[in-house]
């Protein structure tokens, strides 16, 4: 099983294991993000703090680096702090793209690693080329190309790979704020490359001058593609990496893995205003073809819209799978040039769906527990009005019966 994820008109594979049921990342970027902290925290998680000193040879890189692994503390987080040693005196920080690229390829990273890495290096060496105006191919890497950086972004594919991520969460990523000294002199924060990597993503700049989102820290969670709502998230191992600075608040990145909740009490709310679509064609054959792609619910209100335009708001539940089917369906279908939606929390009882014998036919009932233990029964409309016009009874009449033969078996 793969999952085709495509970045900046490229596409890439990352494996799946479908018998992986902790395969969700969730990231905490409270500190902002750079290379060595992803390394630190990935390693973590995947419990490989003794594989990581064979990452230079891995990349061919054993004359040139090493890994140092220490243990740190940031403001009482004891934590494992991963740093790159260059060992000789002279290194190349001018690398071309292609240089990068062919490193990768060569290397003894596993494959999909590789393909990893290459994307992540993609996202960088685009932004660079667009910051500098010169076509990738022509792009010079300066901080990025360092080989701590290099290691740092096939490290964290290298662990990702390992770890078979297949979801991302994240909460908003801290940027930083002020100046930073760079090859190209002082530029603001976030520094131009790292700003446009991180458009897309939810980002604040917190309350401190300093740099906090390097750009090889914006290119891993860019190519992460997380989701920034809320989400029903289990944790069930977190690690943190350790960053080189010291702020007020610990300078770390925080990661976890995690699996998802059920969903069932997670759904989408998604709404649109109509004053120009007649309310008859929202009749019983849009309804039925509203839940036949899979709305749970939805309500249909009357409003008084802008210039005293009489209007209707449609709103229609659903669960986030259904979100793309339900949505092209309203566009389509109704007036509607835009849509809103929003992920909702819900409270639902434990139910299930019975059959009732009567003396006038068996009838479908939804059974329902409270949370103090008791129930509660309501017989289906269907099946009621269907009774009502066979028989001539009242539908009041109807659910009496049902009732009272409901609680005669209990």
């Amino acid at each position: 099983m793969v999952l085709v994820l495509q970045w900046l008109h490229t596409e890439y594979l990352i494996r799946i294991n479908p018998g992986n049921d902790v395969s969700i990342l969730h990231i905490e970027a409270f500190s902002g993000a750079s290379g060595d902290m992803f390394l630190g925290a990935l390693a973590g998680l995947a419990n490989a703090y003794e594989e990581l000193p064979q990452l230079p040879a891995l990349l061919r890189l054993e004359q040139d680096a090493e890994i140092e692994i220490k243990k740190t503390v940031k403001n009482g987080i004891s934590c494992q702090q991963v740093t790159v040693k260059e060992k000789t005196l002279q290194h190349n920080n001018h690398r071309h793209y292609s240089d990068i690229i062919r490193l990768i390829n060569e290397s003894l990273l596993p494959e999909n690693a590789k393909t990893i890495a290459l994307a992540i290096f993609e996202i960088l060496g685009k932004a660079e080329a667009e910051v500098h105006d010169v076509p990738i191919e022509k792009i010079h890497f300066h901080e990025v190309g360092a080989i701590d950086s290099i290691i740092d972004i096939a490290g964290a594919a290298w662990l990702l790979d390992k770890l078979e991520i297949t979801e991302t969460y994240s909460s908003a990523v801290t940027t930083g704020m002020g100046m930073v000294k760079t090859a190209h002199g002082l530029l603001p924060v976030p520094a131009p490359a790292t700003k446009l990597i991180a458009h897309g993503l939810l980002c604040t700049p917190g309350s401190e001058d300093g740099e906090r989102l390097t750009p090889t820290g914006a290119a891993i969670i860019k190519f992460l593609k997380p989701d920034f709502s809320s989400a029903t998230l289990i944790d069930i191992a977190s690690a943190y990496g350790a960053g080189q600075k010291n702020f007020i608040g610990p300078n770390v990145l925080r990661l976890s893995l995690c699996t998802k909740g059920t969903g069932e009490n997670e759904i989408m709310v998604v709404q649109t205003n109509l004053d120009d679509f007649l309310p008859e064609y929202m009749g019983t054959e849009f309804q039925e073809k509203l839940l036949s792609l899979g709305a749970l619910d939805f309500y249909i209100q009357q409003v008084i819209m802008k210039k005293g335009r009489p209007g209707s708001i449609l709103t229609v539940l659903c669960r986030e799978n259904n979100l793309d089917p339900v949505s092209q369906f309203i566009l389509s279908f109704t007036s509607a040039i835009g849509l809103r939606y929003h992920k909702a929390n819900r409270i639902e009882l434990p139910r299930s769906v019975e059959t009732v014998k009567t003396n006038i036919g068996d009838f479908r009932i939804k059974v329902s527990t409270l949370p103090d233990g008791r129930e509660k029964m309501k017989p289906e409309s269907e099946d009621v009005l269907k009774a009502a016009l066979k028989t001539g009874l009242s539908v009041t009449q109807i659910n009496s019966i049902i009732e009272a033969a409901y609680w005669e078996n209990e």
